[in-house]
């Protein structure tokens, strides 16, 4: 007499498929739980640091913040009191980089709001804005539409999706976008965007004036308008113009003392003057007011121009700590999840580690790649490998809105060198290095080393 085995294949077909209900309830009951728990949870603004705490403008956020919060205590179902908190808790994620409380603050609020009203137009041009700065551009783009079909003539919203559309290479739909941002209110949030485009197009004249203009529309001492004074100062920088250049940064701490990424330029002039003390100051004060990496990887480069590579190794491992961690929050938790896989992937080649730096350039590659950075950023990858003609076909679309950036055009160069083509290597050396740009100091000595073997 025949016996069906213990474990026939349909035995374990049918455990497998009840095994995967089991985990799938389990993943539906969890996300509801902890969907429960964070709808209890008050977020308050954090102390600043350094001389950011010292301005009244930190004292009325502080007391504007707690007023919000207490009032959010009072009244739960307040829509625009959970708007009002997340919008601020955005604005203070930028100025102190904690992306990753500020970014989960506000997208809790947010939430809580489109939990009461899911067409609430405010919350959802606030959420496609947090997507976008968790680098979810493509979730940001879907959101900004959908508020976009609420309201259609808001400035704000055509914004994020200027920058979603640039994020995800859709260039020609970021220009036609920033028109029509622009025909309902030139401010400077449009005149900023406008230089962007223009920039990457490679008009800088065009884009020196543009943002001229958004310096012009915003409030001196503004963190938005000195964003873009900074912006205009690197402008400046690319085109060789290192006194103007100075000046904005200059400027901008004058009008906003202790201003992180101002410091961030002045540390870059002082490379430039082979002050390499004065240049780790201003990184280190930077560093001690503001969570962003730019810091950090600022030090790198400067620590191995000093030749100190094992401080530039240990920040490099730092960074990709932080940066991964930031990443694996997300697989939890998507309102902190942040994709730093372009950021993690130069992190690893300063650090020499190749496979990785690959891996993390090619998985940010397959979510955008249209994208001009991240094609740059495949291509030097694969040039360091030695990998030259894997690295043309990436480089092609790098160059593909006729950008002049420097260190864009130096990479460009350094790749056609290698690949047979050294009359457009030595043409492009010669005309970005003839006008004295700031360029990252390694890659502008491999450049010149390069140019002189021609």
């Amino acid at each position: 007499m025949n016996k069906t085995p213990a474990f026939s294949p349909k035995r374990i077909h049918a455990m497998t498929i009840g095994f995967f209900i089991v985990a799938v309830c389990f993943i539906i009951y969890k996300y509801s739980e902890d969907r429960k728990k964070e709808a209890f949870v008050i977020y308050k603004i954090k102390e600043r640091k350094g001389p950011l705490s010292n301005t009244v403008e930190w004292k009325n956020v502080r007391n504007n913040a707690n007023f919000l919060t207490e009032s959010i205590k009072k009244n739960p179902t307040d829509v625009k009191l959970k708007v009002s908190i997340s919008s601020l808790f955005i604005q203070e994620g930028r100025i102190t980089g904690d992306y990753a409380y500020y970014d989960k603050a506000a997208m809790k609020y947010v939430d809580d709001a489109l939990a009461i009203d899911s067409s609430n137009f405010d919350a959802l041009a606030l959420k496609s804005l947090l997507y976008l700065s968790q680098h979810h551009f493509a979730e940001g783009i879907a959101f900004a539409d959908k508020a976009k079909t609420i309201n259609p003539y808001s400035a704000f919203v055509y914004g994020v999706l200027v920058d979603g559309n640039v994020e995800m290479g859709n260039y020609e739909k970021a220009v036609e976008t920033s028109d029509k941002m622009v025909s309902i209110r030139p401010d400077l949030r449009s005149y900023s965007r406008i230089a962007y485009l223009r920039e990457i197009h490679g008009d800088y004249a065009g884009a020196i004036d543009a943002m001229k203009l958004a310096v012009e529309a915003g409030a001196p001492g503004d963190e938005t308008t000195e964003w873009c004074r900074v912006q205009l100062g690197q402008l400046y920088e690319n085109t060789g113009d290192l006194r103007d250049a100075e000046m904005q940064y200059i400027l901008s701490i004058e009008e906003r003392p202790g201003y992180p990424p101002a410091l961030a330029g002045l540390s870059r002039m002082a490379i430039v003057k082979k002050d390499y003390a004065k240049a780790l100051n201003y990184l280190q004060q930077g560093d001690s007011s503001s969570l962003s990496e730019q810091f950090k990887d600022q030090m790198i480069d400067l620590y191995t121009l000093m030749g100190n590579k094992k401080e530039a190794d240990r920040l490099s491992k730092i960074m990709i700590a932080e940066m991964t961690s930031l990443a694996k929050m997300g697989d939890n938790d998507q309102s902190v999840g942040h994709y730093a896989d372009r950021e993690l992937a130069m992190a690893y080649l300063k650090i020499i580690d190749y496979d990785n730096a690959i891996k993390h350039a090619l998985i940010e590659y397959n979510r955008r790649p249209l994208n001009i950075d991240v094609n740059e950023t495949v291509a030097w990858v694969y040039y360091n490998m030695g990998e030259f003609q894997k690295a043309l076909p990436y480089l092609k679309t790098a160059l593909r809105t006729n950008s002049k950036n420097p260190g864009l055009l130096c990479k460009a160069a350094l790749i056609y060198s290698k690949t047979g083509s050294s009359d457009s290597a030595r043409n492009i050396f010669n005309s970005v290095l003839s006008k004295n740009p700031v360029i990252q100091s390694q890659l502008e000595k491999a450049s010149r080393a390069a140019l002189s073997k021609l």
